[in-house]
């Protein structure tokens, strides 16, 4: 059976032997570790596990409402995919429920990480809602930032999802 995750207007329905959860839902990261070890801890919103592979997913939706933040998108993702490896590893020993302790522990022993931003912008750019990100540009910082944990991280949106990826996004 396969798991679906709505992250804000988007369903991404998992394959039926990958293990996903929206990790910023985890009690774990709620309650131990969000404000515990650091001030204001951040994470990405998916985690899936498939084959010894580590997926740590960013969800952008800007269709609705334009980017308001003054942090780049590239910084900001890196900041998430940091702080949600160091909440895993913590997860793994300390983590007080048992589901979330034993998929910490298969994501932090995963043979491979992988980084994907999934990001929507309007179909049509306008001056009201004018087409910000350019993904092959944050797709390149990207690939700087987080080479020692992905060298190919994917910048995508829903018309690019691949048939390699262990999810489909509507």
């Amino acid at each position: 059976m396969s798991t679906t995750i709505a992250e804000g207007a988007l369903t991404f329905t998992f394959a039926a032997d990958a293990e996903a959860s929206k990790y910023d839902d985890w009690s774990f990261y709620r309650n131990q570790f969000q404000q515990g070890c650091f001030t204001d801890n951040k994470a990405v919103d998916l985690l899936c596990e498939l084959n010894r592979s580590a997926w740590l997913i960013e969800v952008k939706d800007y269709r609705a409402h334009a980017r308001t933040k003054a942090v780049d998108l590239a910084d900001e993702v890196a900041i998430k995919v940091r702080d949600t490896l160091a909440g895993l590893v913590a997860a793994s020993v300390g983590a007080n429920d048992p589901v979330e302790r034993a998929f910490a522990r298969r994501m932090v022993r995963a043979q491979r990480m992988r980084v994907v931003c999934h990001i929507e912008q309007p179909a049509k750019a306008s001056r009201l809602r004018p087409r910000v990100i350019e993904p092959d540009k944050l797709k390149l910082k990207l690939r700087t930032l987080l080479k020692a944990i992905d060298a190919h991280p994917i910048v995508m949106d829903r018309s690019g999802t691949a048939a390699t990826l262990p999810w489909v996004v509507s």
